[in-house]
């Protein structure tokens, strides 16, 4: 009797455990289900860009609000009269009366008079525009696809819940029309790409050209498109790298594209700009912090994600990834601040007197004669030990060029090891003829090595003693120094070298 009963409260357990299994599996195939729906829902709200079907909502257009409340209403008809220039000057000169004694009547005129694209109105773009705004901007164009979601309200720099689901650039419209009424906005819902940037950064209506675009995409194709647009047409533009992962406000600075450090975004983004021929003269807002145990990180995609199919298909567009970035709500708006004072500085003429990033070019500067005397023991090797042939001897490098290599091609690390400190550049193969260039006669002869880019390799000090010593001027081959995997990850960082070196000015 005992054991019956035992074995009917075993029966009696399994099968409660098995209701409960049976149960959970059931709540969460349903909270899947519920979270894909959603998902769904959220991609089919946004229109096809290249959908012309009589009677749907072009991408470049914005609706009216949904059931704007009295408010609302009051806001956009005093919009109206402003913008029509029923306004008492004297009453805007007030409200902008402190930027007025700072940057004097003369530069508040500048500003109330200038034309400044924004492209990008997340985190960075929104409070870059609020600021510009508030500051006297009265002509701003708004370039965005995106709507404010509930994770977008943790930075955001006007947008509240009730602006869920509208367009970032309506949000942005309908906020700040109540702050600075006479500020005229041109709204264009869609994304931006290099086939509308003709379009997109065109003229005001009346043929003003746009003193200022500020780049706030994180895009990094869209990024480098937008960037590579303005300066090949003479607009002035300043563009935010990443904000996301970063917490300390102090590390954030003002510096050209190709002096950038310590910033994923900015480095990826000058590594393309290099390929396309801009090496330089774009300001970039960026931090210098550094990444470190216990601080916030950029996730992968997680496998299940990958499982589902092509990751393309993830995004609510093309070209846009599904992953949450990590972001502390405070930074985006240190960084659109920091945007939106250059461009004032710059439009007003206020003196600039920025802080030097970290000095690097006596590296490179170094790493440079390094590149130098190598060559010559590699050219007195060749032509049999004799010295006055590397007398003036030239090496076709700039510190640019090692600027590139260093950073870009071979991300700051030695090809061999791994290793990031006391980095040198070295010819990667022994030349199997004279390297030695010769121009000229006598005194007005010109001494130079054929060193090409691609030839260099990044190692440490201690390992480029070493290939010089056994490879260059000794007997052995790549292959017997050097592993497979060494040899493979050199060539590829070669190619692109080769890659820049088609395009460097």
């Amino acid at each position: 009797m005992s054991s019956l009963t035992s074995n009917n409260k075993v029966q009696l357990a399994a099968t409660a455990v098995v209701s409960a299994a049976v149960a959970a599996g059931a709540i969460l195939s349903y909270q899947r289900l519920q979270k894909d729906s959603r998902l769904n829902r959220l991609k089919q709200s946004i229109p096809n860009p290249g959908d012309d079907e009589s009677g749907v909502q072009k991408l470049t257009r914005v609706g009216p609000l949904p059931k704007p409340d009295k408010e609302d209403e009051h806001n956009f008809l005093l919009a109206q009269r402003a913008q029509a220039g029923d306004f008492d000057d004297e009453l805007i000169l007030e409200q902008l009366a402190r930027n007025r004694v700072f940057l004097s009547d003369q530069g508040l005129s500048k500003l109330r008079n200038a034309f400044v694209i924004i492209v990008g109105c997340g985190g960075v773009g929104s409070h870059a525009c609020a600021a510009l705004s508030r500051s006297g901007v009265s002509k701003i164009r708004l370039i965005d696809f995106d709507q404010v979601t509930l994770s977008s309200l943790n930075r955001h720099a006007v947008a509240t819940l009730a602006d869920v689901g509208l367009p970032k650039v309506q949000c942005l419209q309908r906020r700040l029309c109540a702050i600075t009424p006479w500020t005229k906005f041109d709204l264009r819902l869609q994304k931006f790409d290099g086939s509308v940037a003709g379009d997109l950064l065109g003229d005001w209506e009346g043929g003003q050209r746009p003193d200022f675009v500020i780049d706030a995409i994180d895009n990094i194709e869209s990024k480098v498109e937008l960037l590579k647009y303005c300066h090949d047409n003479g607009l002035p533009v300043i563009s935010a790298m990443g904000a996301g992962t970063k917490s300390d406000p102090t590390r954030v600075m003002v510096g050209d594209i190709g002096a950038s450090f310590e910033d994923g975004l900015s480095r990826a983004t000058r590594r393309k700009l290099k390929l396309l021929g801009v090496t330089s003269g774009i300001p970039v807002v960026y931090s210098t912090e550094k990444m470190g145990e216990g601080k916030a990180a950029l996730l992968p995609l997680s496998e299940e994600e990958f499982k589902k199919g092509d990751v393309g298909d993830l995004g609510a567009l093309p070209d846009f990834r599904v992953r949450i970035l990590p972001v502390l709500g405070t930074m985006p708006a240190v960084f659109g601040y920091v945007a939106a004072n250059h461009v004032i500085l710059k439009i007003t003429g206020y003196p600039m007197d920025y802080q030097p990033a970290k000095a690097r070019d006596k590296m490179y500067e170094a790493i440079l004669a390094y590149v130098q005397a190598s060559e010559e023991k590699v050219v007195r090797m060749i032509e049999g030990g004799r010295t006055d042939v590397c007398v003036g001897l030239k090496v076709p490098i700039t510190p640019g060029d090692i600027a590139f290599l260093i950073e870009e091609a071979f991300r700051g690390r030695s090809a061999v090891t791994g290793v990031p400190t006391k980095l040198m550049l070295i010819r990667w193969r022994k030349p199997a003829t004279t390297t030695l260039v010769r121009i000229g006669e006598g005194k007005d002869e010109q001494k130079s090595s054929n060193l090409r880019l691609r030839d260099l390799v990044c190692m440490t000090k201690e390992e480029a003693v070493r290939h010089q010593k056994e490879v260059l001027l000794g007997d052995k081959s790549l292959e017997d120094l050097y592993s497979q995997e060494v040899l493979e990850l050199v060539e590829r960082q070669q190619k692109e070298a080769e890659a820049y070196e088609r395009h460097r000015p």
